[in-house]
């Protein structure tokens, strides 16, 4: 039987977070302000520039500054985007176990694709990668399981042999919509106790990158060795 193992990007393949807080900094230095710890900004990191914007500014999306202060962010991470990305350690090792046990992958994102693709390649995950989804790939982004739904359309695996892995509740409220398996990657950006997650009612939690092999092979019924 054919599965497909999903994955969100940011906080859960690659830690985007320095780069994001660099975009998210340079606004506050053009209005003279100081740079925020990235340690203060890499929670927001999942949500993008909506998050960040308001972490680093104080503007919510109703504010009428925020399109021009979108735009803006998003030019300026564009052109840093890979400055100091990296997957997170493991999981080059994780995407070969993968392989090595017939089990393919892909990647769904809220980030729209001009930059997710980009960095896929960057990273050396487009060789293996049988489809990206990002933020305007569809009508809809996360929680709306239409990403998913896609990414699965694409791949021809059925929405039901499907696992989706992120480190958001977005991810597992899209993925349990979609009728896939869910697993949390708590490593990532979430930013949330271990209680609070458990209640997102995903699957799994992966504590770490080593945990979600385990959790893989469970769902897909194979050996973890």
């Amino acid at each position: 039987m054919s599965r497909l193992v999903l994955f969100d990007f940011d906080g859960t393949l690659a830690d985007t977070a320095p780069d994001l807080a660099a975009a998210a900094n340079r606004q506050r230095v053009r209005r003279g302000l100081e740079p925020m710890p990235l340690d203060v900004l890499r929670p927001w990191s999942s949500m993008g520039a909506r998050g960040l914007l308001k972490a680093a500014l104080g503007v919510e999306t109703s504010d009428p500054q925020y399109p021009a202060l979108r735009e803006q962010f998003l030019t300026d991470y564009e052109a840093g985007m890979t400055d100091q990305i990296a997957l997170f350690p493991g999981i080059r090792g994780l995407l070969d176990t993968l392989k090595t046990h017939g089990l393919r992958w892909g990647i769904v994102t809220n980030k729209h694709e001009y930059l997710a693709v980009p960095q896929a390649v960057y990273l050396g995950l487009h060789n293996d990668c049988v489809v990206t989804v990002g933020g305007d790939t569809t009508e809809h982004i996360k929680p709306h399981p239409a990403p998913l739904l896609h990414a699965a359309g694409k791949a021809g695996i059925a929405p039901a042999h499907c696992v989706y892995v992120g480190d958001d509740q977005r991810d597992i409220i899209a993925g349990r919509a979609a009728g896939m398996a869910t697993i949390v990657a708590a490593y990532g950006y979430c930013g949330a106790e271990t209680a609070a997650i458990r209640g997102w009612q995903a699957d799994a939690v992966a504590e770490t990158v080593a945990d979600i092999w385990p959790a893989i092979a469970r769902w897909a019924g194979v050996a973890a060795a």
